[in-house]
């Protein structure tokens, strides 16, 4: 990469020595081959302990009911962060045995999910419901949902 049109210091910062940086995060395995697992600004650091969001959300989108999730950093008084996830439920799901659907308690049930299956300082302390925001190609856009987190 050349650099940032027209914006040297955005460039500087992403390539301070000449290599640019992209904010992702990677594991390189035996074999050589690299896995992404998430971006560096993604992840939440709650009371000194790292959380890859991209981890709890295979968690919650393992659940029969969950269509889509993304996961971000709420701030926190007393951890600095703590997971929230947004969600979109699968269409006619329910995330319980019940035949309606109380955001409560389908909140409780999913929270629930991801404590038997992660630490439970992973879990999220809140999920929202609703569609996701996307860009034009389908992304969601993360920086949207930090800002409804932080409120």
């Amino acid at each position: 990469m050349l650099g940032y049109h027209r914006d040297p210091a955005a460039t500087e910062k992403a390539a301070p020595d000449g290599w640019f940086r992209t904010g992702d995060l990677g594991v390189v395995h035996p074999d050589g081959y690299v896995r992404l697992v998430d971006r560096a600004k993604d992840v939440i650091i709650s009371g000194g302990e790292n959380i890859a969001s991209v981890e709890v959300e295979n968690v919650l989108t393992a659940h029969p009911a969950v269509q889509e999730a993304a996961v971000v950093a709420r701030p926190d008084d007393h951890w600095g962060e703590v997971p929230v996830a947004y969600v979109t439920l699968a269409p006619g799901a329910s995330a319980g045995e019940a035949e309606l659907i109380e955001a409560e308690l389908i909140e409780a049930e999913l929270i629930a999910y991801v404590r038997a299956r992660l630490a439970h300082y992973k879990a999220p302390k809140a999920v929202y419901f609703g569609d996701l925001p996307k860009t034009s190609t389908g992304k969601i856009q993360k920086n949207v949902l930090r800002r409804r987190a932080a409120g």
